[in-house]
């Protein structure tokens, strides 16, 4: 994802990036219990390093406090192999974390159009979750003004699977396949 971003010859974790609202988080799951492997949330490494959940992260300590924390979480959870690993949103921004998540990674970038995000944001939302970062009265600008600052770097990524209309196990089945034809079998 930094300088090069061909696909390691050997491949030890699969790391989902993307928006929020793209499916990393069940797609994670779902393809670490076929795989076999460990699935590891970089948010839920987030709010056990941290004591606290995310939104009290960037309600009390700021988004660069939220940042330092993420740093630590993605290098844990790249410290292990075999394992699937979903990132937030914006993990993959600092340098870095995008060199610790390449390091004998399959990295795929979930995508969605801005109307799918924010479709799924109010499901999401009217079901209690906390968005600090969308947290504004305009949420679809944000989201078009962050997917528009962070497309370069999804962009990187070794495989980008669209999500808007594939369910998360269709999605699972794409980055198997994918993995399955890069082991040449």
């Amino acid at each position: 994802m930094d300088q090069d971003a061909s696909r390691p010859a050997e491949v030890r974790r699969v790391v989902l990036i993307g928006f929020s609202c793209t499916g990393k988080s069940r797609v994670c799951s779902l393809l670490a219990r076929q795989l076999g492997w460990e699935p590891v949330d970089t948010d839920d490494l987030i709010v056990a390093l941290a004591g606290k959940p995310i939104e009290h992260i960037f309600a009390e300590d700021g988004e660069a406090h939220f940042r330092a924390i993420e740093r630590e979480a993605v290098a844990q959870a790249c410290a292990g192999e075999r394992r699937v690993i979903a990132t937030g949103g914006g993990a993959p921004v600092a340098a870095e974390n995008r060199r610790l998540l390449l390091r004998s990674s399959l990295v795929v970038a979930l995508q969605a159009r801005p109307e799918t995000i924010l479709r799924r944001l109010r499901r999401q939302l009217a079901a209690g979750a906390v968005r600090p970062l969308l947290d504004t009265p305009d949420p679809l600008a944000r989201i078009r003004s962050l997917m528009a600052e962070r497309a370069v770097i999804y962009a990187l990524a070794h495989l980008t699977v669209q999500t808007d209309t594939l369910p998360p196990v269709r999605v699972a089945a794409v980055i198997r396949s994918h993995l399955a034809a890069a082991a040449g079998g």
